[in-house]
């Protein structure tokens, strides 16, 4: 047991942990996930739609008063 607490000993496990876990992190990294398309509420249409026509109004006006 006293092999065990020797200071290399320690060095070695910590030293294979960290680089286990940064190994099995860059394996992880490159997954590819599926993109979905967020699904969007009739509210959400109704707002947006709602911006879309403010944003066209202010538009209108900056070119009339052109």
């Amino acid at each position: 047991m006293e092999w065990l607490m020797n200071p290399w000993v320690i060095i070695v496990i910590v030293l294979s942990v960290v680089i286990g876990n940064l190994a099995a992190l860059k394996a992880t990294a490159n997954m590819k996930f599926k993109h979905t398309q967020k699904t969007v509420t009739p509210q959400e249409k109704e707002e947006k739609s709602e911006q879309e026509t403010t944003t066209q109004h202010k538009e209108d006006e900056k070119k009339d008063a052109q």
